[in-house]
């Protein structure tokens, strides 16, 4: 066809940062194929990338404000109209009370750059306490574990999965999830790499997942106790004295003998008691693991939503360096993203390290986590009246009405809300409750820096998409909305004038640079850079100051040489920075400037898991979770191409627990827990360890009031109804999703008259 043009960017859809190749004309998307020459995947693309075509039509998109009407209906409204009513009702509550305010933060920020920089410039606008996400339903345990021993919780140490040796793998799907704290496309490839070259493949998990069958080894495990199996481990380590960090990790790590003392209760035979696996295999596992030339542990999302996920996060890297596998190649690594990773930054090798509950929550104290408090607790904090109890929320990209726990109890504090402002493309379970909704642009009128994921990255690598089609008249760029938002919380009105508010934002930026100890840029002149990052406004200028003043930029030198935004704009297909490399001790930033093996509000909860090891008896059925390619949590349920075959949103039931409780293969059952009931199709399988039962998260999409039509014809059944708010992991507040206590009986079906 004529007029055809190619244009390329990363995946904005899941973790795994994928190169498209998009075929367009005009401004129809024609086609869309893997990019065979992205530095990163190679081609590869999953069945998300392909849906990029659906999102951008779908005629369920909200493309306009809405205002919502007394009746729960919504209807059209201008951009002025929509701030007008916002700060009419925003204002009075700031003024009374600036934590009235509470601000919720789903994870597809994570791939939208633009919110990520211009959110936090919101929240201090607000100058609230109340900042939840959707990290304290999946991620925070391991990101705390790595703040307490390395010093910031973007240090999270990733397998070098493509050099790597023997890789154990706890509570993690790669095949389906296409990598989690773990930025790795072609998961598959790269996994059949390592076992074709000799290597080993070992994962844990309590379902026999798509990644646990294309494993070497695969052992069921009972869930909630990987920290139970991973002390083991460690505790097999000591006595057969195969605990052997080198003399590298040994001359920076403060507390192995600690580790060793708090590990001798965990024997093989102990954890084996709880965890269902022989103390033989955990023995075994733990030789070979130390024996292997290079290896690494990698535990993820089941690992993280459980009552004791932070313990299990730190005992992963506590493995990596007793078994010497941290920072060297084919072990455990730390990335040197491009930009934004505060262990890249300021002086090497020592910092202001972490720290947290520097505020508690109203109602039930809960610490605070890294600025953030426990999403378990909004609904609680919206209900409870007195000082401080929240009274208007803004969301932006975020579904918590049916991605957080007990959900329908947070579904009807909504309800209660003075306002409610949401920065969503869809009316969804959540934001039907909005009084405003603001849209943002098709991911293809946007462009795409992964700053969040490359910290995460198994190569380091930089990639910038520009948009690949003109604005849309009427729908500004996101971080417009976000900045205009943020005029108002700062009492510049809704018609702030954006250009000198975000010209603030740059300088403030550009200053706390300059001023940092050790920057690459340190006391240079603030008007001098801001001249060099013209004529570039917004997120592209922010994004260039971090390229120029990162790891691999030009410092500004003026000579041409390092990375800047403008060298990635000439490299379509990104730019490849390399594998990973050594980079202890300058990668800490703990106070002591070393390893915090085994930093004390750590300590302190291991006496909470020694005791689970005489409570557990393990009878009962309890409930997980599990991942789907085709779905990234709630939000890709309304495009065909994702939802289409058989539904996927089923009850996975052994067969002994099947036979016992007379459940049918394709019947109904019952799950009842302390936080409600639910109703979902059984579907019987060898592929679920006997006393589990697992459904999909994220589905759930039957209530009133949505418009999402091709997601209500094909709702599912929503896990987190079951889901007990009251149950958190104590040290990071994080949500237990995994492991709940649940009553299971068929449904029967009245006879046939």
């Amino acid at each position: 066809m004529s007029g055809e043009r190619l244009a390329y960017r990363t995946c904005p859809l899941c973790e795994a940062t994928c190169g498209l190749e998009l075929t367009l004309a005009g401004d129809e998307l024609q086609t869309i194929r893997g990019d065979r020459d992205d530095v990163f995947s190679h081609g590869f693309i999953c069945p998300k990338g392909y849906a990029l075509k659906e999102l951008h039509a779908d005629p369920d998109r909200v493309r306009t404000p809405l205002i919502r009407r007394p009746d729960g209906s919504f209807h059209r409204t201008t951009w002025d109209e929509a701030f007008e009513l916002i700060a009419q009702r925003l204002v009075p509550l700031l003024a009374a009370d600036r934590n009235a305010v509470a601000v919720y933060l789903g994870n597809p920020n994570a791939h939208l750059f633009e919110n990520l920089l211009y959110l936090r410039v919101l929240a201090r606008a607000l100058g609230t306490r109340n900042i939840f996400s959707a990290s304290t339903v999946d991620q925070f345990p391991k990101q705390m574990a790595s703040a307490l021993m390395f010093g910031t919780g973007t240090s999270v140490p990733v397998p070098d999965l493509d050099r790597t040796q023997h890789l154990l793998m706890l509570g993690a799907n790669p095949l389906a999830s296409n990598g989690s704290l773990m930025t790795a496309p072609d998961a598959r490839g790269r996994l059949r790499a390592l076992r074709a070259s000799g290597g080993k493949l070992v994962v844990v998990d309590p379902r026999r997942s798509r990644t646990a069958e294309a494993a070497d080894e695969h052992h069921f495990i009972r869930p909630g106790t990987d920290a139970h199996l991973l002390f083991a481990l460690v505790h097999v380590l000591f006595a057969e004295g195969l605990a052997d960090p080198g003399e590298r990790l040994s001359g920076i790590t403060d507390g192995i003998q600690t580790v060793r003392e708090l590990a001798e209760p965990f024997t093989p035979e102990a954890a084996a008691s709880v965890t269902r696996i022989e103390a033989g295999t955990i023995r075994r596992m733990a030789r070979e693991l130390a024996a292997a030339d290079r290896a690494a542990v990698y535990g993820r999302i089941g690992t993280c939503t459980q009552e004791f996920g932070t313990l299990a996060s730190w005992l992963v890297d506590v493995l990596n360096v007793l078994t010497g596998n941290l920072d060297r190649e084919g072990g455990a690594m730390f990335p040197m993203a491009a930009a934004g990773h505060g262990n890249a930054t300021g002086l090497p090798g020592r910092g202001r390290g972490a720290r947290f509950g520097r505020w508690h929550s109203r109602v039930r104290g809960l610490p605070e986590i890294f600025g953030e408090l426990p999403v378990a607790c909004l609904a609680e904090e919206i209900e409870t009246p007195g000082e401080g109890q929240i009274r208007a929320l803004i969301t932006s990209a975020g579904n918590p009405v049916v991605s957080t726990p007990n959900s329908g109890r947070l579904d009807r504090a909504l309800g209660q809300l003075e306002l409610m402002v949401s920065l969503d493309v869809y009316v969804n379970e959540t934001t039907r409750h909005a009084d405003v909704i603001l849209p943002g642009p098709s991911p293809l009128r946007r462009s795409h820096y992964d700053l969040a994921l490359y910290q995460f990255a198994v190569r380091n690598v930089a990639h910038y998409s520009p948009a690949a089609l003109a604005p849309e008249p009427g729908v500004p760029d996101e971080w417009v909305t976000i900045l205009r938002l943020t005029g108002v919380a700062a009492g510049l009105g809704p018609s702030a004038d954006l250009s000198a508010l975000d010209d603030s934002v740059a300088r403030a930026a550009v200053e706390r640079e300059l001023s940092m100890p050790g920057s690459r840029i340190e006391g240079r002149d603030a008007e001098e850079v801001l001249a060099a990052l013209e004529p570039r406004v917004g997120p592209e200028r922010l994004l260039d100051l971090m390229l120029r003043a990162g790891p691999y930029g030009d410092a500004f030198a003026g000579e041409g040489d390092g990375l800047t935004l403008a060298a990635l704009e000439r490299a379509p297909h990104g730019i490849d920075l390399g594998a990973l490399a050594p980079r202890l001790p300058d990668v800490l930033r703990t106070a002591s400037g070393r390893i915090e093996l085994a930093p004390e509000p750590v300590v302190a909860d291991v006496a909470r898991l020694r005791q689970s090891l005489a409570e557990r008896n393990g009878h009962g059925l309890v409930l997980i979770g599990r991942r789907q390619l085709r779905s990234n949590n709630s939000w890709m349920h309304n495009l065909p191409v994702l939802v289409k075959g058989k539904p996927r949103c089923t009850l996975h039931v052994h067969p002994d627990d099947a036979a016992r409780l007379e459940l049918l293969d394709g019947e109904p059952a019952r799950l009842r827990s302390r936080t409600g009931t639910v109703v979902a199709q059984v579907e019987v399988t060898d592929a679920i360890m006997p006393g589990v039962v697992s459904l999909p998260h994220g589905w759930g999409h039957d209530v009133d009031g949505t418009i999402q039509r091709v997601a209500s014809e094909n709702a599912g059944t929503n896990s987190n109804v079951l889901a007990d708010e009251l149950l958190l992991d104590p040290l990071s507040g994080n949500a237990v999703l995994n492991g709940i206590p649940v009553q299971v009986a068929p449904v029967r079906q009245p006879a046939a008259v």
